[in-house]
């Protein structure tokens, strides 16, 4: 069913010569582009023109392109103890942009109001919104109110003519840190004919008569000693436009932003990216979204091997970060927040006020729903690089031995090669799982190992891939292995419906323990057919306990126990023209699996495939 557009009030500050409008304006034109949204933008600095303009427009959800300096109307705490939040008594869900966003930022943002339990009319002293927007591809998505997009690459069609000597530029606000000096420097290292040009406005928040920029222009200018190379600066403030034709001019662009640890994502890479130029940065955190991208300058990475490697490696970052990406996103954001505004989580308590405390906690705990067969939850930190001398020979499987079948103690000493594999790959990561649930990483390693000679070019999705072992050591193996889980960026019933995502797109869809899960299977496994190729391979594992039934015993974080009806019959309904690759052996006399003391059950192999 077709659902009609949703009524976005899009909130920002006056027109001002500062990098958080010029965000929100990007962002708003590309939302007015996306059809399941009415968007409708508005230029205030008041309450009183936030109610005007509701009125106007009748919004059902608000989008603030906040940040604090810009929108001091929107702060909460006026005296000590009082709280008299200026929107707090609006009754429509809203919504922050984070601009300076980093993942502890994220994990420990809360409800504006405990509209679940209070009602909307009280004020929490401790954070400004109902959910938040987080553009940075890089965070964990811990915090079920922060929701996380790509960027947005502007669309450019412009046609620039390169000069004849080798013209490198860089742009931002005259504010410190952006490293213009230590680009001079780099190319007269590098070069003895070049053009440096340097675009350095005055910012209204931050060096609003423009004396940083001027000053950092002199001190520029004072680092030029070869003959050979020239140096430009331009101080004027450039619509998006102009500054798109700026970079495009540039045979390379590059960013030196000093080092820092609490800040958000730069914007300029989003433009540089737009204009299909060579690009270069430093490695600096708030460039950390490229870091896949080998465009961190280094002694090993300099700036004349970045020119000359092109542009074809950063392809896949304009294409998946493009205006209608971004609508996508947005509106995937905007209904799961309309959701949960109208189906709240609902907690017994006596003392409601007394509990407050607990619920805010709760309301901010990770997800842990997909990950949790691990002991912590300190994120991985293996290298994982491609390495070409990492080899893998599926193991010989016994005579009789189904691939379909219960993952048990027989099972565990067949795989335990591909287990011993994954510790020499992934050490730290699988330390921190559970011992005898690994026979299920170890399975699906081996069995998408197995089957992947009869793919050339094998394109492989990973569902659930969030510290998955098998997809980690595939990915270090050099495989084109596409992850995606609800701690990094989506649930597959999402992603099914992402825009860039075609169907019978991959030749192995494979996932580890995660399908128990989900509340609904049924649009689990449609997805997965959906996505196979003709002739590919789903390969999942779950938890399995034969004659369990809803009412009955299991961890907290399942939605179900499996049975030989669900994988003979039920999901296979589900999944038009898929068939199981084998003869299963799903019988088992008792449960092998115990999990904090209380729950058994068994581990289940789940292989079919997708009738060529």
């Amino acid at each position: 069913m077709k659902h009609q557009p949703l009524r976005i009030l899009f909130v920002s500050h006056p027109r001002a010569q500062c990098g958080v409008y010029e965000f929100g304006l990007n962002a708003s034109r590309a939302l007015e582009q996306e059809p399941s949204l009415k968007l409708s933008r508005v230029e205030i600095q008041s309450r009183n023109e936030l109610v005007d303009a509701i009125a106007a427009h009748d919004p059902q959800l608000i989008i603030f392109n906040f940040y604090p300096s810009v929108m001091p109307w929107v702060f909460t705490k006026l005296t000590k103890g009082v709280y008299r939040n200026n929107i707090a008594d609006i009754p429509i869900p809203q919504v922050g942009i984070i601009h300076e966003v980093t993942q502890q930022v994220a994990d420990t943002a809360t409800a504006y109001r405990n509209r679940y339990i209070l009602g909307p009319s009280q004020k929490l002293n401790n954070s400004l919104f109902d959910a938040y927007i987080a553009p940075d591809p890089t965070l964990l998505l811990k915090n079920p109110l922060v929701y996380k997009t790509g960027r947005l690459v502007p669309a450019y069609a412009g046609d620039v003519a390169l000069p004849a000597i080798p013209t490198i530029g860089s742009f931002g606000f005259g504010t410190p840190n952006k490293g213009f000096e230590q680009l001079v420097t780099l190319v007269q290292h590098e070069f003895d004919e070049a053009h440096i040009r340097l675009q350095i406005p005055a910012a209204d928040f931050g060096d609003s008569d423009g004396a940083q920029a001027r000053e950092i222009a002199a001190q520029c200018q004072q680092l030029i000693q070869k003959p050979g190379i020239k140096l430009s600066v331009d101080h004027r403030y450039l619509d998006n436009d102009a500054v798109l034709d700026f970079l495009a001019g540039n045979h390379l662009n590059v960013f030196l932003y000093s080092a820092s640890a609490n800040r958000g994502i730069s914007s300029t890479v989003d433009y540089a990216l737009a204009v299909n130029r060579p690009l270069a940065t430093s490695n600096s955190s708030m460039f950390r979204h490229m870091r896949q991208a080998n465009v961190f300058v280094s002694e090993s990475n300099s700036l004349s091997q970045i020119l000359q490697r092109g542009t074809d490696h950063l392809a896949s970052y304009r294409s998946q970060w493009d205006a209608k990406h971004l609508g996508w996103e947005y509106s995937r954001i905007a209904r799961r927040v309309l959701e949960r505004w109208a189906n709240p989580p609902r907690i017994k308590m006596g003392i409601q006020r007394t509990l407050w405390s607990i619920w805010n906690r709760w309301m901010t705990m990770p997800d842990k729903s997909f990950t949790w067969l691990r002991n912590t939850d300190a994120a991985s930190d293996d290298d994982l690089s491609v390495d070409a001398t990492l080899r893998y020979t599926p193991v010989a499987l016994p005579a009789g031995f189904a691939i379909n079948r219960i993952l048990n103690d027989e099972a565990r000493t067949v795989y335990a090669p591909a287990i011993q594999h994954l510790f020499q790959v992934a050490p730290r990561t699988m330390a921190k799982k559970i011992a005898e649930a690994n026979v299920q990483q170890g399975f699906v390693f081996d069995t998408v190992s197995r089957y992947l000679p009869n793919y050339p070019n094998a394109k492989l999705l990973c569902v659930g891939s969030y510290e998955d072992t098998a997809s980690m050591a595939l990915t270090r193996m050099g495989y084109n292995v596409e992850e995606i889980d609800p701690m990094i960026n989506y649930y597959l019933q999402e992603y099914v419906n992402k825009p860039s995502v075609m169907p019978g797109t991959y030749d192995i869809v494979f996932s580890t323990s995660v399908i128990e899960h989900d509340p609904n299977d049924a649009s689990f496994v449609e997805a997965v057919t959906h996505l196979l190729k003709p002739g590919g391979v789903a390969v999942i594992t779950m938890d399995f306990l034969d004659g369990w039934k809803p009412g009955d015993l299991k961890p907290e974080v399942d939605a179900r126990l499996y049975t030989k009806q669900d994988l003979t019959q039920r999901l296979l309904q589900h999944m038009p023209g898929c068939s199981l690759v084998d003869t299963p052996q799903w019988d088992i006399a008792q449960p092998d699996f115990t999990f904090l003391g209380k729950y058994r059950y068994s581990f289940a192999s789940f292989v079919v495939q997708k009738h060529a």
